[in-house]
């Protein structure tokens, strides 16, 4: 039953500079974990396992017509998720990844209904926090970079929430403390149809302006 701890699920809590083994374990075999990125405390499954994003949006109680994005090892994974890619992508990805910058590009075929938007696109970052990358290599795939709340409640900064909130509903949780991130990811969408932001977080809208009008 979503959002119940059930009798013999203890949580494996990971510190800061102990083993992700376990971490990658659980991704792989379809279960959910809690892992620090650049901004907040994220929820981790995998696109590519069976039932795993059904699990997850169960347990974060979260629409299921709202799109996850994703955390890529890096720009070559990232952009093997899309269909096509616009030059202004490549531009922004060199200058602000890895980074706290979600690109929303359009979707490949195959991908999993619950990654794409409406408009036909997919998100996905490179983490800058070296756990949230550690965690992406060893995979050796894109991870959901949701964020480790119940839906409509404020993101997780700390371990101790994530903690109070998951234990013994995922299979593992990978500490590193408070997070220093008080914004989310900035959201731009790259298309046919130009540039757009989508949200802004924490790289400013006019940062990304004046930095695709410099490469240009």
């Amino acid at each position: 039953m979503s959002g119940v701890a059930m009798p013999g699920n203890a949580t494996i809590r990971i510190g800061p500079g102990e083993s992700i083994a376990a971490a990658v374990d659980a991704i792989l075999n379809g279960d959910t974990i809690v892992y620090p990125t650049e901004t907040f405390y994220g929820l981790g499954a995998s696109p590519l396992v069976e039932g795993a994003l059904e699990r997850l949006f169960e347990l974060k109680a979260r629409e299921p017509g709202k799109p996850v994005a994703l955390i890529a090892a890096d720009a070559k994974m990232a952009f093997a998720l899309a269909d096509t890619i616009d030059p202004a992508a490549r531009r922004l990805a060199e200058l602000f990844w890895p980074g706290p910058l979600t690109i929303v590009m359009r979707a490949r075929s195959g991908l999993h209904r619950a990654l794409i938007g409406e408009d036909g696109g997919v998100g996905v970052r490179v983490s800058s926090h070296p756990i949230a990358s550690a965690l992406t290599q060893a995979v050796g795939a894109p991870i959901t970079a949701t964020s480790a709340n119940l839906a409509g409640l404020p993101p997780a900064r700390s371990a101790a929430e994530t903690f109070a909130a998951f234990d013994g509903k995922v299979k593992v949780i990978v500490e590193d403390g408070d997070l220093p991130g008080a914004e989310p990811s900035t959201i731009v969408a790259v298309d046919s149809r130009g540039i757009r932001i989508l949200r802004e977080g924490a790289i400013p809208a006019a940062l990304l302006r004046t930095a695709l009008s410099i490469a240009e």
